[in-house]
């Protein structure tokens, strides 16, 4: 403890003791854990308030504090003074097993030699490549596999000659990323910068580019594999290639097979000269996209730009490009297959080549839904210009054609008819892909604010900058948790295991159990399904499900809709019918509210109200019922 004024450890473990019965504390004990810890105060509030005998299951217990009885006892102390709290983060994010991102120093060093880093972690560059003739400096399986990375480079390149940078396999398959380039490549001449495998797999990234090859002559940039693969991310450029001379800028595979990919970019090669930039496979197979271009390409002279399969085979979602190309002298501009086979979503110019002299726009296999406001009325081509609709992706969906791998993922979604012994069918990735957290205890969370009023209490307590990956995550949570909810739909977001207790029972009343499927086996490949058992007897019941959020720490979205049927089925191998999972689905009886363009349509070919929908529980999400 820091305050020689605080009591003594023993006082506050007696106090906690006063609040624990004798037979609390052999209850505590039969479960295997200390009785004064947050585990052990979980297995006695779920004796005392669920009224049978079931045990408490090992898969919600897993997830209590795993704070010893001294640790929560000093830091249920601290969390007395925000401020307290604030400066133990670190020590309290390990123990207590949250997320936080790390406190990084800069790093003065300027790196003058060439540097080969082989394996590499999170730490800031202040001055790196400053001022640098030729070389080479090379970044190899940086931060790859860390469950959070953070990390900013400032000034990196400024002013270099002939200087060539590499970043091979950077910052994949991580959980949470949150990363800067400030002043990259600035007022540099010459030199390549590539980035290779640019954060591929990472489950949240959050990436910021500032004054990127601004005021840069003959420079050369290519990212390939840019945030592939990825989960509600976002991706900022600000100021790029502004005021560069002969800049070829190169994207291909950007932000391929995502799923609510954010990307934002401001004064795209602004006031260029000679520029070249070339986007292969931009947003392509992506789920609800959400992409802003701001006076991209403006006042540049004899500029080239090229989108190639631009956000085809994509999921709703919305694309804005506001001034684009204004004022450019010569500029040339190729969309091919732009938004090919897309369905619903949105997409928007405003300010599209106006006001530019001699340009050349063309447009091949063109998206639908699409609105121009004030564009070139002069020199733009549309060629097959395509205005399909959503009813018409469904039917092609339909008929066998890809429309896109998120919304039609084999197995996400079907019917209740093959929930009986014998079905072969798909079975989609059930894999939890959020950063693995615990609950805090209850006393404690009670203390820490919880509320979009208090954002700026919260973003001091956890560290977060403005623009940063955390404070996105504190801000996104907050605001789902805080929207109306939906017809029919009873919700409460909960940030302990007690307060999950407390829902579940006003709903459903005490005599209730929670389910969740066994494992992730069956995953992304067919299954058999085995012995079959509905829930009160395979009647409409009501349920409570639980769905993971992205906080510092565990906090589940938990609802409760009318008019469903739970299922408990053995998920068997197909070929040697072993049993591998035991799977816990939902089926959805009342579709009426739901969106035309729901994934669960496009993939059963239906819509609102015509059918029923079912679904498997997902790794480390429940299903809470009056218990048989």
């Amino acid at each position: 403890m820091h305050s020689s004024t605080a009591p003594p450890l023993f006082l506050l473990l007696l106090l906690l003791l006063l609040h624990i019965s004798s037979t609390d504390v052999v209850l505590a004990a039969v479960a295997g854990g200390n009785p004064f810890t947050p585990k052990g105060y979980v297995v006695r509030y779920w004796k005392k308030h669920i009224s049978n005998k079931l045990p408490e299951p090992s898969f919600l217990l897993d997830k209590a504090s795993p704070l010893t009885a001294a640790e929560y006892a000093a830091f249920l102390k601290l969390a007395d003074d925000q401020t307290a709290l604030f400066t133990r983060l670190p020590e309290f994010c390990a123990k207590a097993n949250l997320i936080c991102f790390p406190d990084l120093s800069p790093s003065l060093e300027k790196h003058m030699d060439n540097v080969d880093f082989a394996t590499y972690h999170n730490k800031n560059f202040t001055n790196y490549g400053t001022d640098r003739l030729g070389g080479v400096d090379s970044f190899k399986n940086y931060s790859d596999g860390d469950n959070v990375v953070s990390g900013d480079f400032r000034r990196y390149s400024r002013d270099a000659t002939g200087h060539n940078e590499t970043f091979t396999s950077y910052a994949t398959e991580v959980n949470l990323a949150d990363q800067s380039f400030s002043g990259y490549g600035t007022t540099a001449t010459g030199g390549d910068g590539e980035f290779s495998n640019y954060n591929h797999g990472v489950n949240v990234p959050n990436l910021r580019f500032n004054q990127y090859s601004d005021n840069s002559d003959g420079r050369k940039q290519t990212f390939t594999e840019y945030t592939t693969d990825t989960n509600a991310g976002d991706q900022k450029f600000t100021s790029y290639g502004k005021n560069g001379n002969g800049a070829t800028n190169e994207f291909t595979n950007y932000g391929k097979e995502s799923n609510v990919m954010g990307s934002n970019f401001k004064n795209y090669g602004e006031s260029g000269n000679g520029g070249n930039d070339t986007f292969t496979s931009y947003g392509d197979e992506t789920n609800n996209p959400q992409n802003t271009f701001k006076n991209y390409g403006a006042e540049g002279d004899s500029a080239a730009a090229s989108f190639k399969s631009y956000r085809s085979d994509s999921n709703v979602g919305g694309d804005d490009f506001q001034s684009y190309g204004k004022k450019s002298n010569a500029a040339q501009m190729d969309f091919q297959t732009y938004g090919q086979d897309a369905t619903d979503g949105s997409t928007k110019f405003s300010g599209y080549g106006e006001d530019a002299a001699a340009q050349t726009v063309d447009f091949k296999l063109y998206a639908p839904n699409t609105t121009f406001k004030a564009y070139a009325k002069e020199g733009v081509t549309f060629a097959s210009y395509t205005n399909q609709s959503a009813a018409a992706a469904a039917s092609l969906a339909a008929k066998g054609k890809r429309v896109n791998r998120w919304a039609v993922e084999p197995g996400k979604f079907f019917r209740e008819e093959m929930l009986k012994s014998g079905s072969v069918m798909p079975m989609p990735d059930i894999r939890d892909k959020m950063p693995k957290r615990s609950f805090l205890p209850r006393t404690i969370v009670t203390k820490i604010p919880f509320t979009s009023s208090k954002i700026d209490e919260l973003k001091n307590i956890f560290h977060a900058g403005n623009g940063s990956g955390m404070t996105s995550m504190l801000v996104n949570s907050l605001n789902e948790c805080e929207r109306a909810p939906s017809p029919g739909e009873t919700k409460r977001c909960v940030a302990s295991i007690e307060d999950m207790i407390d829902f579940a029972t006003s709903v459903l009343g005490r005599n209730i159990a929670v389910r969740a499927t066994e494992n992730t086996q069956g995953s992304n490949r067919n299954i058999t399904i085995g012995q079959v058992k509905g829930i009160n007897g395979g009647n409409v019941t009501k349920s409570v499900s639980c769905h993971q959020s992205l906080f510092p720490y565990l906090v589940y979205y938990c609802h409760s809709v009318p008019k469903v049927r739970v299922y408990e089925a053995d998920i068997l191998d197909p070929e040697s019918k072993a049993r591998i999972n035991h799977g816990v689905a939902i089926c959805h009886l009342d579709t009426s509210s739901w969106s035309p363009g729901h994934g669960a349509f496009v993939a059963l070919g239906s819509g609102p109200g015509k059918i029923e929908v079912c679904h498997w529980i997902f790794e480390n999400d429940m299903t809470w019922t009056v218990a048989d």
